[in-house]
């Protein structure tokens, strides 16, 4: 499913123009980014939890010479369902 399709399904359910519908999807996913950018958790309850993770700074080889290098740490978004969605999906 793609970002057009989930606005095409929330026009039908939620009864909304597909103007509104695309507006409506845009804050959610902004809304949420936005929170992950400042380092929150996102809870949605029965679908699942957006985090920050981060990963620590390690070393590394380069593929091409075999040099090793250091990786340094960065954050990355992560995203764990929720026990509804994880039963759904069984």
């Amino acid at each position: 499913m793609t970002k057009a399709d989930l606005v095409m399904q929330v026009a039908k359910k939620a009864n909304l123009t597909s103007k509104a519908s695309k507006e409506s999807v845009n804050v959610i996913f902004s809304t949420i980014t936005e929170a992950m950018k400042r380092g929150e958790k996102v809870v949605i309850t029965g679908f699942g939890t957006f985090v920050v993770r981060k990963r620590a700074a390690r070393k590394g080889r380069n593929p091409q010479t075999g040099a090793e290098i250091q990786i340094p740490a960065t954050k990355t978004p992560g995203f764990t369902a929720g026990k509804t969605i994880k039963r759904m999906v069984k």
